[in-house]
């Protein structure tokens, strides 16, 4: 079996429990498959600083690792807080976007400056609010910032009416953005071609990692990109039945209980030993 020398993980829903906190169990995995020289990235739709917290979890605001933001529009080292690539929506096609959500009555989400901008207030920022700790801010110019650009745009809703607003957003502009649901009440707008299969690719080529050498774990939809293009990408067993049909491999356990954890030992640690 090739070695493994590249760890991707999601976050919500694969790395953190339920109560958005880390196993003492997986803590010391991932630290131990650091301390082997396992290149460690952290890939999420949140942008980098909301993913701090975690980072001085793992040890990572120290150690040599890569943080994939908004999806993939944006990469940073961990340790360094340097970017090293960044991609943003083109504002005519992001008008167009939110222009035709907002008509529908659908609220929008921007992220910058380590706030997140609503065009109106909705229950859905609370969660969001919640998982990420980015302070909500209803900003009255919400257009003029979109115009101005944004690395992604996010609708939140109910998931029974967010799937018209997707079909509708494709019909008018889907071959010039990414589009996907990461919650089932969240879509996201991103880029053409973007998502974390093709971040974690410029991470493995920029350090000199072949594919087959990448290990990839999530559980949604919006870990796909990653999970396809990894040499071996592991779905979550409590993840997308989706995602699962086309992983690898699907754990043994959930989030909730150590399933990241068992997956470094049984593909990474063991192996070495």
């Amino acid at each position: 079996m090739i070695p493994i020398r590249m760890i991707a993980l999601d976050l919500d829903d694969t790395l953190l429990r339920s109560d958005l906190s880390i196993s003492y169990r997986t803590r010391n995995a991932i630290k131990r498959a650091q301390a082997a020289g396992i290149v460690v990235v952290l890939a999420s739709g949140r942008i980098p600083s909301a993913m701090e917290r975690i980072t001085r979890v793992l040890g990572m605001s120290r150690q040599p690792g890569y943080l994939i933001g908004n999806h993939g529009t944006i990469i940073q080292e961990s340790h360094t807080g340097t970017i090293i690539y960044e991609i943003r929506l083109v504002p005519e096609i992001a008008l167009i976007a939110f222009d035709l959500a907002d008509a529908e009555g659908f609220p929008v989400q921007l992220y910058e400056n380590n706030l997140m901008y609503v065009s109106r207030p909705n229950e859905f920022a609370k969660y969001d609010h919640k998982l990420t700790g980015l302070r909500q801010v209803v900003a009255e110019n919400f257009r003029d910032m979109v115009a101005a650009g944004c690395s992604k745009l996010l609708i939140p809703g109910d998931p029974m009416i967010l799937a018209p607003l997707e079909s509708l957003l494709r019909t008018y502009v889907g071959e010039e953005l990414s589009l996907f649901t990461s919650k089932p009440y969240f879509l996201e707008i991103l880029p053409p071609q973007t998502d974390k299969g093709t971040a974690l690719a410029r991470i493995a080529e920029r350090q000199g990692i072949s594919q087959e050498m990448v290990l990839a774990i999530g559980d949604s939809m919006s870990d796909e990109g990653m999970i396809r293009w990894a040499g071996l990408g592991v779905a979550m067993v409590n993840g997308d039945e989706r995602l699962k049909r086309l992983a690898t491999a699907v754990s043994e356990r959930s989030n909730d209980d150590d399933g990241v954890a068992d997956i470094i030992d049984q593909y990474v640690l063991q192996q070495r030993r």
